[in-house]
């Protein structure tokens, strides 16, 4: 085991609006909100089956797979990812596969924090955020009692 120096997710993580992450120069890359929207690639491992190639094709169609696309390295990973997952849905699954799974996750940016310590952000809905401000803003309209409401619903026996 390594002693000393820092460590994936040790501390308090880096604030992108912060002044000294701005000194440091950390910006997040913004993935498309809508998904990948390009051309799904093969299959990086031999002999896929038709579950697995259904769920790459799901994942191709995430914001993450814009980052895929242009890091390609990460081709074998994703593979391995899918395999792993279709493997869990197995009833007789070891614990293992899920771990494993969970460790792709992060390393692909599937996870928040995986997101995060790959440098990305979602980019936000502007439209709903819009949406959202207009509808704070509006004051609210008192609601009336209803007529002929009782004034005490409980009484004493």
């Amino acid at each position: 085991m390594s002693s000393g120096g820092s460590r994936n997710r040790s501390g308090p993580s880096a604030d992108p609006n912060s002044e000294r992450s701005q000194q440091r120069g950390l910006t997040y890359k913004l993935l498309p909100r809508e998904g990948f929207s390009g051309r799904v690639p093969a299959f990086p491992l031999p002999k896929p089956s038709p579950r697995e190639r259904a769920v790459w094709a799901l994942l191709w169609r995430t914001p993450q797979a814009a980052m895929w696309n242009v890091e390609r390295h990460r081709m074998l990973a994703i593979g391995h990812y899918c395999r792993l997952l279709v493997r869990a849905e197995s009833v007789d699954c070891p614990v293992g596969v899920h771990t494993q799974i969970h460790r792709y996750s992060d390393q692909l940016g599937i996870t928040p924090a995986g997101m995060k310590e790959n440098g990305w952000r979602v980019q936000a809905d502007e439209v709903a955020q819009k949406r959202t401000e207009a509808t704070e803003t509006e004051p609210e309209k008192p609601t009336a009692a209803p007529k002929g409401a009782p004034k005490r619903r409980l009484r004493a026996v």
